[in-house]
């Protein structure tokens, strides 16, 4: 006859703990601290505790359930955040559907319409924008992770892409380069223009110009990338260097001045912007700014959690750090020569 599965009192028979102690650190409220968490997990993993979710559900008229919901779901860049979201919420028995919002406006309130309706529990946002609604979203359990959206009172995980843009173009600065132009993103948005105008500041700090057309509107898609290349390139005052707002962009870049005859980064040098993983399959390997996707999508877990265990959201922005890693597509500056014939 089998043992019967290990119940929470077993654990905290074990650690000698109360099992309400234990009931809060395996549901991830963030109110048992170090080190009892970890031996309240560790003896959990020993004894092969599973809650019992459907038991769980019932009592707390809850779904266990929590969405991810992105603006396309093709987007490679967005698999590490999910990888840091999904392993916060199994630690606290959730489990997590990502929702492909498309960049569609009723597709993304229809996913609000599912929190709202208690078919989820909670929301980690990354589309930059909310839908329009009858209802108060504002109060629904929802954490905004990296594409920030001003004027709501949601908590926002992010980090801070005037800087780390700033940081990318001073790098370029520092290798002698002075025609620097900018392939943007969509700059209805926060985001993009945060690294625009980083872009700017870095420019300005040290005293270059920044020619009319220089900044390239772009949509962070590869074509949008090859687009704005295509017209830099059209200039007489071509660009030594292109800082874009993110990889794929970048990615489009490069395809462009190849498909020139222009060698990166010889002729010109490209920094893209999300460290994505085909940033380093490609050649050359790019100079990027990377994100710590899989942390932000913890964090973003972690605080969303903390707010269905209805405890305070943080009082600003939780601010993640930044790395420039330097990779083959970025090198000193050498007078453009543009293409003949």
């Amino acid at each position: 006859m089998n043992a019967r599965p290990p119940k929470m009192k077993d654990i905290a028979r074990r650690l000698g703990v109360s099992p309400a102690t234990v009931s809060r650190a395996l549901s991830g409220t963030g109110l048992v601290a170090e080190p009892t968490l970890s031996r309240i997990r560790e003896a959990a993993e020993a004894l092969d505790y599973r809650p019992n979710v459907s038991a769980r559900n019932l009592r707390r008229q809850s779904s266990m359930t929590v969405l991810m919901v992105v603006r396309d779901i093709g987007n490679p860049f967005y698999l590490e955040v999910m990888k840091g979201v999904e392993a916060a919420a199994r630690e606290a028995g959730y489990a997590v559907l990502m929702g492909n919002a498309e960049n569609d406006p009723d597709r993304e309130a229809e996913y609000f319409a599912m929190l709202r309706d208690g078919n989820a529990d909670g929301m980690v946002l990354m589309t930059g924008k909310l839908p329009s609604s009858r209802f108060r979203l504002d109060r629904l359990p929802v954490v905004v992770a990296l594409e920030s959206i001003e004027g709501t009172g949601f908590p926002h995980v992010e980090i801070d892409n005037h800087g780390a843009a700033r940081e990318a173009v001073r790098h370029l600065i520092s290798l002698g380069h002075r025609r620097i132009a900018h392939i943007a993103g969509p700059l209805a948005e926060p985001m993009a223009i945060r690294r625009r105008d980083g872009f700017r500041a870095a420019m300005a700090e040290a005293d270059l110009a920044i020619p009319a057309g220089y900044e390239q509107a772009g949509d962070y898609l590869l074509q949008g990338g090859r687009d704005g290349c295509r017209a830099l390139l059209a200039r007489a005052d071509a660009p030594t260097a292109i800082f874009c707002a993110n990889d794929e962009m970048a990615f489009g870049a490069i395809h462009e001045l190849r498909r020139s005859g222009l060698d990166v980064p010889r002729d010109v040098s490209v920094v893209g912007f999300d460290d994505i993983y085909l940033s380093q399959a490609i050649y050359p390997p790019l100079t990027t700014v990377s994100q710590p996707r899989a942390e932000i999508g913890r964090m973003a877990m972690g605080v969303l959690l903390d707010i269905m265990a209805g405890g305070k959201p943080p009082d600003g922005p939780v601010m993640m750090p930044t790395t420039l890693m330097l990779r083959e597509s970025t090198a000193p500056a050498r007078e453009f020569e543009p293409l003949r014939g």
